[in-house]
């Protein structure tokens, strides 16, 4: 289980970063007028799994979510494959845009 607290956003280098066992993950990011486009993500092979991917993709999307004025853009196929099959966050997408 990943706190959610533990996530830091490094604005510096436009990602999100969570540390687990000396082991950096992040979802980098670009921010353009009220859109978020999340454009990949990295875990280490020794963290890599499907529950870890969903949760940590899951708290970054409930971060963002927070800030109502943002929509959301995801890029990589794991984020796109993740909101597709999570219709709760479909409604972060900007208006006309489908996935």
């Amino acid at each position: 289980m990943i706190n959610p607290e533990a996530i830091v956003d490094n604005e510096f280098l436009r990602q999100f970063e969570y540390t687990q066992d000396e082991q950096l993950a992040t979802i980098e990011y670009s921010q353009q007028d009220r859109k978020i486009f999340l454009t990949k993500l990295h875990i280490p092979e020794n963290l890599m799994s499907d529950e870890f991917e969903f949760e940590f993709i899951k708290v970054i999307l409930d971060r963002i979510k927070e800030n109502e004025s943002l929509s959301v853009m995801p890029t990589h196929p794991s984020i796109v494959k993740f909101i597709r099959k999570n219709r709760l966050y479909k409604s972060m997408l900007p208006v006309g845009v489908r996935i």
